[in-house]
């Protein structure tokens, strides 16, 4: 795995020095930013992304371990205009481009939960199989310039296990408008209290199984955010994608047992070939 990530750094740093003549000019995304998949060119009709993600992650929300998953990459997508609807992963869903400036995006996807079995040292145990369930993703952007240098993001993802909000703002750079680049951007979350309990919880069955204290959160602040994109292409169809991530928890969440470090950090690459 070590050997798979140096070789898609490498591949990431060739990638900012490659002059790509592939017809940017006629290839405009529905919106010009990294993470905001769009593999239609610029063209209605379907479109097709299929690759490979590596990520190095903590193992679970609140977790000191950490380890590699490979899972896979891009989408199924169909535009018209200033329309898209799409299937990436486990989430099916629709955007929508209004005024050049607001991006709206509405889409179901899957929680798979948490497993005892994700943490390899045992500090799970006890706690028993985290709630799978639906979820519902609203969100919408909102570009404060016609060249979307720089934005504001609202989100809200509410499903079976509670409801959790985000704030952000984010910036863009450089100048294709092929939704290539490199973007960075600040968030703050907020849950409720069943969204909270769902990863940081322990009610009185729990906390005799586990030998952890019983721990009930309440609705409010959950953590502060940092994110990082990056999306290039190698040639006409193979692209290259990078991503970090890092999320400072607030205190009532630092206050968990469940909480064994008081951040969660993830850093990703991969490859899409788009058809």
């Amino acid at each position: 795995m070590k050997n798979i990530i140096a070789i898609l750094l490498v591949m990431l740093m060739q990638a900012s020095f490659i002059h790509t003549a592939i017809a940017q000019d006629s290839s405009t995304a529905l919106v010009p930013l990294p993470s905001i998949e769009d593999f239609s060119r610029g063209q209605d009709g379907w479109a097709f992304g299929l690759g490979l993600g590596v990520e190095y992650e903590s193992a679970y929300e609140g977790s000191d371990e950490f380890g590699f998953e490979a899972d896979p990459a891009g989408a199924v997508q169909w535009r018209k205009g200033e329309n898209m609807f799409y299937w990436a992963g486990e989430a099916l869903g629709w955007r929508g481009l209004r005024f050049g400036s607001w991006l709206f995006d509405v889409a179901v996807g899957f929680d798979e939960g948490r497993e005892e079995s994700d943490s390899d040292d045992g500090h799970l145990n006890g706690l028993g199989e985290g709630e799978e369930g639906i979820e519902f993703v609203l969100q919408l952007r909102r570009a404060f310039d016609a060249e979307w240098r720089y934005w504001l993001d609202s989100r809200l993802v509410s499903g079976e296990n509670g409801s959790l909000g985000l704030l952000a703002v984010g910036r863009r750079f450089g100048n294709q408008t092929d939704g290539t680049g490199h973007e960075i951007a600040i968030a703050a979350v907020f849950h409720d209290s069943d969204y909270a309990n769902k990863d940081f919880g322990i009610d009185a069955e729990q906390s005799a199984a586990s030998g952890l204290d019983e721990t009930n959160l309440s609705a409010g602040f959950r953590s502060l955010g940092f994110n990082y994109n990056y999306r290039q292409y190698l040639n006409k169809n193979w692209q290259v994608f990078g991503e970090a991530v890092y999320e400072r928890y607030g205190s009532n969440i630092q206050d968990s047992p469940i909480a064994r470090s008081d951040y969660e950090a993830e850093v990703g690459v991969g490859v899409i070939y788009v058809f």
